[in-house]
């Protein structure tokens, strides 16, 4: 059985916890500086207080300040904080980590910085010392995974990734259990542009939301499910261009790691809690500040992350313009306080088209 360490506390790295545990392996679970309370319940004996369960007997918590002491003899480390932190994980592991120690992420996100649009293993790799760099083996995670059923042990159908396709199934053979359903796919570029931008159209659905509260109850109580599924596609199809353009393959788009995880992530949470403030009239800097000053939106965070990177790849021409009004839309929501107004007369132009 192998030893892991798990980096964050929060919600999906400890709900990943639980189908390792369930598989014999024992998991040191390492809160970042800002998980100080949750480390200190489960230390205590106390259910985990966002997940509502205990964790599993062969789980250890660590305090930050003790990761040291909890990598030592560890076969795997997972990094389980939000896109936010994945430069500080960096950073943290970077005196500790040994090259022979793979990586598996469940961060999701993309990164840019004005010039170029990058997936988070990248990132998080650049930011390791050389001696590690040339030769640790990075993985991550993508699917349609709500932390709370993984931690329920609902069923759960995930991709892993990464270049390494013996890496791959060895952490599949790792993690899979009779409910943690495990594919895995080479395509890295194509599962981790997926898995980052379905936040950003889980927002714009969201949107639906706010616009059907605001219009008011329709005489026969029709809803907006037809804008809500036009929106889904739009971003769909969005998602297929930028896939594309990165260099990542279709079916990434098409199963778990794309469709899979946008439907899944339209189903609720702070993504839709925005979208409805959003949808209803608010302006985001407003929406954010007063009514979710302590959450962080993840579809909002991308946009803000790589919206000034996707406007200047537009305006060089690297990227069209036709081909992403869905996405500009909702930088221009977030980024520059923009009213939300749908395009309908720029979706799903031919101009830049996927490969379907």
């Amino acid at each position: 059985m192998a030893r892991i360490l798990i980096l964050g506390a929060g919600v999906m790295g400890t709900a990943l916890s639980v189908p390792l545990t369930d598989n014999g392996h024992s998991v040191n679970l390492v809160g970042t500086h800002l998980d100080d309370d949750i480390i200190a319940k489960l230390q205590a004996g106390y259910p985990h207080p966002r997940l509502g369960v205990q964790v599993g007997e062969s789980v250890t918590p660590y305090s930050y300040n003790e990761l040291n002491e909890a990598i030592k003899g560890v076969d795997l480390v997972v990094i389980g904080v939000n896109s936010h932190g994945i430069e500080w994980v960096a950073q943290a592991l970077s005196p500790v980590l040994s090259a022979e120690i793979p990586i598996l992420a469940v961060t999701k996100g993309l990164a840019g910085d004005g010039e170029k649009l990058s997936i988070l293993p990248d990132v998080l790799c650049a930011n390791l010392p050389d001696s590690i760099r040339e030769s640790i083996q990075i993985a991550a995670i993508g699917g349609p995974s709500i932390a709370q059923e993984l931690a329920a042990r609902r069923h759960t159908c995930v991709m892993f990734t990464s270049t390494n396709q013996a890496l791959l199934s060895h952490l599949a053979q790792l993690a899979r259990t009779s409910y943690y359903h495990i594919w895995t796919s080479t395509d890295i570029i194509g599962v981790e542009v997926c898995v980052a931008l379905k936040n950003v159209y889980a927002l714009a659905v969201g949107l639906v939301i706010g616009f059907l509260e605001k219009a008011g109850k329709a005489v026969n109580d029709a809803e907006m499910h037809n804008l809500a599924a036009a929106i889904f596609a739009q971003g769909m199809w969005e998602t297929a261009y930028l896939v594309n353009k990165m260099g990542g393959k279709p079916e990434s788009v098409y199963s778990l790691p794309g469709c899979g995880d946008l439907y899944v992530t339209c189903q609720g949470g702070r993504n839709s809690r925005m979208g409805r403030l959003l949808g209803l009239g608010i302006p985001y800097s407003q929406a954010k500040a007063e009514y979710m000053p302590n959450d962080t939106v993840e579809g909002a965070s991308l946009a803000l992350a790589i919206g000034h990177t996707v406007e200047n790849l537009i305006a060089r021409g690297d990227l069209d313009d036709i081909a992403l009004p869905l996405l500009r839309t909702m930088i221009d929501i977030v980024c520059h306080n923009a009213p939300a107004i749908i395009p309908w007369e720029r979706f799903f132009a031919q101009s830049p088209s996927p490969t379907i």
